[in-house]
C-alpha cells in the first residue's frame, strides 16, 4: 500500500484520473514488485559469497607484497652474487679450453714433424709428405686464433718451411734420377742434329735389389701432388717434351722414335731416315706421336694422384691426365699449323683422298683417351680435319692470293705478243645454251624456207672486239690464265668453296690496282717502255673482264647465278690505272721535249751562227728523243695507240716550234731560210719516228698518215710556206680567208709574220689590208 501510494504522490494526477482504471494499475504494479521482492531474496547469498572472496582477495595481496619485498631485499642480491661468479666461472672455463685445444695442436704439429721425419727416414714420401700438410694445417689454425698470438709460432712457422724445403730437396733428387734428360750442350735445342742426340732415360723400373729400398715413381709423384709442386715439376717436363721431343716429330718427317730396354732403364732416342716427302702425312705423324705417349703412360705417367678411399672403385685423376690439360693445346696447334694444314689437298678432285686423314685422327684422339692423355668429347684437332671443306677453300684461296701477289711483284719487261687470235690456254668450256640453239634452230628450218634473207651482206670481222696486237707482261699472263684456273676450280667445288674461290679472283684483281702501281712506281715513272706495258696489261685485263664473268656465268653455284658472277665493274678502274700510267709519262716526254725546245733561243737571230747552232742542236735533240721513243715503244703498244701517243709529242715540238716563230718581231732574208732549213728537218725526218712495227717495209704506211696523228703538221708545213713566199704568194695562199694559209692562221698571226719578214712598204700595207 505504501508503495502504490507512493506511486500515486510522484505522478502527482491522483485528482484527475479515474480512481478504478488506477486501482487496476496499482493491483497489476503489485504482481511486478513481488516479483522483484523474490529476486531480491535470490540475489542476496551471492552477494554475500562475493564479499567473502573480496576479503579473501585482500588477504592473498598482503602476502603477496610481503613476498616481494622479501625478494627484492634478500633473494636479488645472492642472485647477483651467483651470476657473477657463473660469469667468471664460464670466462674462464673458455680460457681453459683454448689453451687446452692450443697444446692439441701444438701435440699435433709436434706428432706430425716427429711422424713425418721417421717416414722421411723410411722413404715413405706420401706419408711425410701428409705429415708435413698436417703440420702446416695445424700451424695455420693456431695463427689464426686472434688474441692468442704466441711467439713459439714464428719458430714453428721456420721449422715447417725448413722441413718443407728439405722433402722438395728429397723429391728432386729421387725425381732427376726417374725421368733423365740427356741433351747435347747446343742452344737449338729443337733443331734435327740436335735431337738426333737427345735421349730420355726413365728409371722407372726399379730391379730386384731395389725393389724394397728404392721409392717407386707413384710414391715421388704423389709426394709432389700433396705438397702442390706437382704442377710446376711438370710443366718442367711437358716443357721438354714438346720443344725436345713431340714438335720435332711433326716439323721433320726423317725423325723416327725408338725404345731401348734395359734392365732397369728404359730409353728414349731418335734415328733419321731419309724423307720421301717434304711434310710427313698425319698418320705418320700421329704413330710417332702415339708411340711416345704408349712408352711414357706405361713407365711414368699411369699415375693416380690421389690415394683412393677405403673400398671405393672410383676414378681418380692420373699424371697423364694433368700433362695432357698442360700441353695438349700447344700440341694440337703445332699439329694443325704443321701437319694437317700441309695435308689439306690443293685440288677438289683429292678432296675424298682425306677421308683417310679424318679417320686417322679420330683413331689418333681416340689412342689418347685411352691412355687417359685427353678427356672430354671432340677436340679442335679433331674439328679442323673434320672442317676439311673451309680449309680447302681458305687455303686454294691463300695459294691463289699469293701466287697473284708474286705475279704481280715479278718483273714487267718479261713480254709475251698478244694477237687477235690468242686466247687463254684452257679447256672449252662448254655452250650453256647449246641445247636451246639446237630446238631453235630445227624449229626455224621450216620457217627460213619462206622467208625472205634480210640480213646485211657486209659482216664484221671476227676480230672486231678483240685486242690489238701488243706486247703485255708473261706475268699478267699467267695471272690472268690463274683467274680461269681458279674459276674452272670453283666451278667443280661445293657453294660454300665455290663462292669463296669466285671472291679470291676478284681479290686478284683488286689487288693488282693496288700492288703493282705501288711495287714498281719508280721504273713506271723512269722508263717509258714499262709504262707502255702496264698500260697494255690493264687495258689486256679490262678485256678479259668484260666477259670473264658470263663466260662461267652458268657454271658457278645458284647464289652467283643471279647475275653476282661478273667482273664489268672492274673495267672502268683497270682502264683508268693504265691511261693514267701512260699519260703522265706522256707529260714527262711532252715536259723533256719543250726543256729541250727552250734551249733554242726562241729561235731569233739566226744569222748569228751561236744561235742558229742552239737551236738546230734542240731540233736534233728532239728528233732524238722522238726516235728513241719509237724505238722504244716499237712492237709494244698497239699500232692506233703508238701512232697517236707519237703523234702528240711530234705535235707538241710542232706547235712549240710554230708559237716561237710566230712570236718573232723581226726575221731576216738569212733568219728565215735558216729558220726553213730548220724546220725543213723537222719535216721530213719528223715522220721517220713513226717505227711501230719492227718490219721497215711496213712502217712507211704509217710514216705517209703523219698528218693524221699530227694536228699541227699543216700549219706547220704552211709556216714554212710563208717563211718562203714573197707578199703576193703569201695574199694569194690567204685567199681572202678561204684559202689553205687562213684554214691554219688567223688574220693576226698572218700579219705579225709578213710584219716581221717584210719591210714596211707601200706593197706590204697593200698586202696587210688584203689579211682580213
Amino acid at each position: 500500500g505504501s508503495l502504490v501510494a507512493a506511486v500515486l504522490a510522484h505522478s502527482g494526477r491522483l485528482d484527475k484520473e479515474d480512481l478504478g482504471t488506477r486501482i487496476g494499475r496499482l493491483s497489476r504494479r503489485g504482481e511486478v514488485c513481488n516479483m522483484i521482492n523474490k529476486k531480491y531474496n535470490e540475489f542476496l547469498p551471492s552477494m554475500q559469497s562475493a564479499e567473502d572472496l573480496v576479503s579473501q582477495v585482500e588477504g592473498l595481496s598482503s602476502n603477496i607484497d610481503l613476498l616481494r619485498a622479501g625478494i627484492e631485499h634478500e633473494v636479488q642480491r645472492d642472485l647477483n652474487i651467483s651470476i657473477a661468479e657463473f660469469t667468471d666461472l664460464r670466462q674462464q672455463l673458455e680460457r681453459d679450453t683454448l689453451v687446452l685445444s692450443v697444446l692439441r695442436r701444438l701435440q699435433e704439429f709436434d706428432t706430425a714433424i716427429k711422424e713425418y721425419n721417421a717416414a722421411l727416414l723410411e722413404k715413405k714420401y706420401v706419408t711425410a709428405a701428409q705429415q708435413l700438410e698436417k703440420a702446416r694445417s695445424n700451424l695455420k689454425t693456431l695463427e689464426s686464433r686472434k688474441g692468442f698470438e704466441l711467439k713459439i709460432l714464428k719458430a714453428l712457422g721456420t721449422e715447417l718451411t725448413v722441413q718443407t724445403q728439405n722433402m722438395l730437396y728429397h723429391l728432386g733428387e729421387e725425381w732427376q734420377k726417374l725421368a733423365v734428360w740427356k741433351l747435347p750442350p747446343s742452344k737449338e735445342s729443337s733443331s734435327l742434329e740436335s735431337v738426333l742426340h737427345s735421349e730420355l732415360h726413365l728409371h722407372t723400373v726399379p730391379s730386384k735389389e731395389e725393389e724394397v729400398a728404392g721409392p717407386p715413381v707413384a710414391s715421388v709423384l704423389q709426394a709432389f701432388a700433396v705438397l702442390g709442386e706437382l704442377h710446376t715439376k711438370l710443366k718442367i717436363f711437358g716443357q721438354l717434351l714438346l720443344k725436345c721431343i713431340l714438335k720435332p716429330l711433326v716439323l721433320y718427317p726423317s725423325l723416327q722414335p725408338f725404345t731401348e730396354e734395359q734392365s732397369d732403364v728404359v730409353i728414349l732416342r731418335f734415328k733419321s731416315e731419309e724423307p720421301h716427302v717434304d711434310h710427313s702425312s698425319p698418320v705418320e705423324v700421329f704413330g710417332k706421336i702415339k708411340l711416345v705417349f704408349e712408352v711414357l703412360h706405361k713407365y711414368l705417367l699411369n699415375v693416380p694422384l690421389e690415394q683412393p678411399a677405403e673400398q671405393k672403385q672410383e676414378c681418380r685423376v692420373t699424371l697423364a691426365e694433368l700433362l695432357g690439360e698442360m700441353i695438349w693445346e700447344e700440341l694440337s696447334d703445332c699439329l694443325i699449323q704443321n701437319c694437317l694444314v700441309n695435308s689439306i689437298p690443293t685440288n677438289s678432285s683429292k678432296l675424298e683422298q682425306y677421308i683417310e686423314v679424318i679417320k686417322s685422327t679420330e683413331e689418333f684422339e681416340k689412342a689418347l683417351k685411352e691412355l687417359h692423355f685427353l678427356q672430354g668429347d671432340t677436340t679442335d684437332l679433331l674439328n679442323y680435319a673434320r672442317n676439311v671443306n673451309s680449309h680447302f677453300a681458305n687455303k686454294k684461296c691463300q695459294d691463289v692470293v699469293v701466287a697473284a701477289r708474286n705475279l704481280m711483284t715479278s718483273e714487267i719487261h718479261n713480254t709475251v705478243k698478244i694477237t687477235p687470235d690468242s686466247c687463254i690456254a684452257l679447256p672449252r668450256l662448254p655452250d650453256p645454251g647449246a641445247g636451246d640453239n639446237l630446238k631453235m634452230k630445227k624449229a626455224s628450218e621450216t620457217v627460213h624456207e619462206d622467208m625472205v634473207n634480210l640480213e646485211s651482206e657486209a659482216k664484221l670481222s671476227q676480230h672486231t672486239f678483240s685486242l690489238p696486237t701488243c706486247r703485255i707482261s708473261a706475268s699478267v699472263e699467267k695471272l690472268m690464265e690463274l683467274a680461269y684456273q681458279t674459276l674452272l676450280e670453283a666451278a667443280a667445288s661445293t657453294d660454300q668453296c665455290c663462292i669463296q674461290l669466285f671472291y679470291s679472283v676478284r681479290n686478284i684483281f683488286q689487288l693488282f690496282c693496288d700492288v703493282v702501281p705501288t711495287y714498281h712506281r719508280e721504273n713506271l715513272q723512269k722508263l717509258p717502255q714499262l709504262a707502255a706495258i702496264h698500260h697494255n696489261n690493264c687495258m689486256f685485263i679490262a678485256h678479259h673482264l668484260l666477259t670473264l664473268g658470263h663466260q662461267f656465268q652458268y657454271r658457278l653455284t645458284n647464289i652467283l647465278c643471279d647475275g653476282a658472277a661478273t667482273f664489268v665493274d672492274l673495267v672502268p678502274g683497270f682502264r683508268r690505272l693504265g691511261m693514267e700510267c701512260f699519260l703522265a709519262q706522256m707529260r714527262v716526254q711532252k715536259g723533256e721535249i719543250l726543256e729541250r725546245l727552250a734551249s733554242a733561243r726562241n729561235f731569233s737571230n739566226m744569222d748569228d751562227e751561236e744561235n742558229y747552232c742552239a737551236a738546230n742542236k734542240a731540233i736534233r735533240q728532239v728528233l732524238h728523243q722522238l726516235k728513241r721513243l719509237g724505238k722504244v715503244w716499237q712492237d709494244i703498244l698497239p699500232v692506233n695507240v703508238y701512232c697517236k701517243a707519237m703523234g702528240t709529242l711530234l705535235n707538241t715540238a710542232l706547235a712549240e716550234i710554230v708559237t716561237r716563230i710566230a712570236a718573232l718581231e723581226d726575221i731576216s732574208a738569212e733568219d728565215a731560210d735558216r729558220l726553213y732549213s730548220l724546220c725543213k728537218t723537222m719535216v721530213e725526218e719528223g715522220p721517220q719516228v713513226f717505227t711501230p712495227l719492227p718490219e721497215e717495209d711496213k712502217n712507211k704506211k704509217y710514216q705517209e698518215e703523219v698528218p693524221v696523228y699530227v694536228q699541227k703538221w699543216m700549219t706547220f708545213k704552211e709556216l714554212m710556206i710563208i717563211l718562203q713566199a714573197n707578199l703576193q704568194e703569201i695574199v694569194d695562199q690567204w685567199a681572202d680567208g678561204k684559202g689553205p694559209l687562213a684554214a691554219e692562221f688567223s688574220a693576226a698571226e698572218v700579219k705579225s709574220l709578213i710584219r716581221a719578214l717584210f719591210q714596211n712598204t707601200e706593197r706590204r700595207a697593200a698586202a696587210l689590208a688584203r689579211i682580213k
